[in-house]
């Protein structure tokens, strides 16, 4: 199962998702550790479990367990971060800034990856799940850390074609006729 599966299950009406899914992760600029684990937080964060389970065995074969698990990592970290600081930045009063999150957030620290490749995937996310604050964070550390933004616009279009990609497959599966 892969990329090539969910190509085959997009409906017609879908068919630039499908184009963009395969070009993106067939010509990417990115290492391969980079665009498979991209591809892996994204397809978590979208919580599609036929896109996660798809998308998973691919990058299997191509990340290494600590790389799977730093890739995991951040759909984890961020699911968590990017509902706290997106809440407290929507709130609008400013000194929600200044307290302490007391969240535990220690592999953002230690990832067990090349920490810009998990800055990478944690902004990636945070574009599926719509956090301005995190987004901006994430970008910062990234461009401070000299990735380019053409290869960060990369990983936010990955974002948002796995995230079509699940949003299509899911439509799709609801809009089954029930058998009996």
């Amino acid at each position: 199962m892969s990329v090539d599966a969910l190509k085959g299950a997009l409906p017609g009406y879908a068919k630039d998702t499908k184009l963009n899914l395969g070009s993106l992760t067939s010509t990417s600029q990115l290492s391969d550790q980079q665009l498979w684990g991209t591809v892996l937080a994204c397809a978590i964060a979208t919580r599609s479990t036929a896109v996660i389970r798809e998308l998973a065995e691919e990058a299997a074969g191509i990340l290494s367990a600590e790389a799977f698990e730093a890739a995991k990592g951040a759909a984890s970290i961020m699911a968590m971060n990017n509902v706290y600081y997106r809440a407290t930045h929507l709130i609008g009063d400013d000194a929600y800034a200044t307290l302490p999150a007391r969240l535990r957030m220690s592999i953002i620290g230690k990832p067990g990856v090349d920490k810009l490749d998990f800055e990478l995937w944690c902004l990636a996310v945070s574009a599926i799940n719509g956090c301005g604050r995190c987004l901006e964070s994430h970008e910062k550390v990234l461009r401070d850390g000299g990735m380019s933004r053409e290869l960060i616009q990369e990983a936010l279009r990955l974002a948002a074609v796995v995230n079509a990609t699940a949003a299509t497959l899911d439509a799709e599966a609801a809009l089954e006729p029930a058998t009996v």
